[in-house]
């Protein structure tokens, strides 16, 4: 298995930052789906205080420690939160069979302004997941869209949210921010899924691979819409996104339409002649 961490793209930071979310898919070897398993059933996972450092949190050789070393893994984390990310809290999320209810769409965070900053919930799933064993719900492009916690539970369906089915061993890697939340299970299997979420301890500025910052694919990810926006806000959503990027690639000047430089513009007021002549 190779062990040089894999850094995300600019392009694929720009997906991220665009739908909220980012997929791994079958990354984690069967042995380790297995063995999870096996940790989760058992409830072995320690305690962990908020803000403590993944090393103190998940010591060497430990499940969660393993699962974060992996080169996908640990490539996508830190291209998105940074190194040495501290724990905000992990927890396994268990579905019985046959549960008969859904969890209310919703966001894992109160109304969140920050502009330059984000964390990341890593979502991981050690079976196979089937259209049956309901998965998490996630609305693509909702993680800007400013809402307290469960403000969206009233909303059933949204047009292009997707309902996750998945090969065992994948990873979701989520801005705090989406909308989402887990469906009942209606399978005879019980379903696991283990979230850690992550608070970021240096500034989340280009800490990918930018080889490709200036590929034209950064801006297709960015521009992209989702079926449920409405086709005035669609135009804030992108704003937001371009608000982001600027912070995200430390580029000022880095627009789409000119949308965000229309908006900023401020010319600066000409000298009148008195002040000219007292300067003189």
């Amino acid at each position: 298995m190779p062990t040089t961490k894999q850094l995300l793209s600019s392009a694929e930071v720009a997906r991220f930052t665009a739908h909220g979310f980012l997929r791994l898919d079958g990354v984690v070897p069967r042995e380790m789906n297995e063995e999870a398993l096996g940790v989760f059933t058992a409830g072995a996972l320690p305690s962990v205080p908020y803000g403590t450092p993944v090393p103190v949190a998940f010591p060497e050789g430990s499940f969660a420690r393993r699962l974060l070393e992996l080169p996908a893994v640990a490539g996508a984390l830190e291209s998105l939160v940074g190194p040495d990310p501290a724990v905000d809290h992990h927890f396994v999320h268990t579905r019985p069979p046959h549960e008969g209810s859904a969890q209310p769409l919703h966001a894992d965070a109160l109304i969140d302004v920050r502009a330059d900053a984000f964390d990341v919930q890593l979502m991981y799933y050690p079976q196979e997941v089937t259209a049956a064993m309901g998965g998490t719900l996630v609305v693509p492009g909702s993680h800007l869209r400013r809402t307290n916690e469960s403000d969206t539970g009233r909303y059933q369906n949204l047009r292009g949210q997707t309902r996750l089915t998945c090969a065992a061993g994948t990873v979701l890697l989520l801005h705090h921010g989406i909308w989402h939340g887990g469906r009942r299970n209606d399978s005879d299997t019980v379903r696991h899924m283990y979230k850690i979420r992550f608070n970021p301890t240096v500034p989340q500025v280009r800490l990918w691979d930018t080889r490709d910052a200036g590929s034209p694919a950064v801006r297709e990810e960015l521009r992209r819409t989702f079926p449920w926006y409405e086709q005035a806000t669609a135009r804030l959503e992108i704003h937001n996104r371009i608000m982001l990027w600027r912070a995200l690639s430390a580029d000022p000047g880095f627009d789409i339409d000119h949308w965000a430089t229309r908006i900023t513009n401020r010319p600066a007021a000409p000298a009148s002649p008195a002040s000219q002549r007292s300067s003189a």
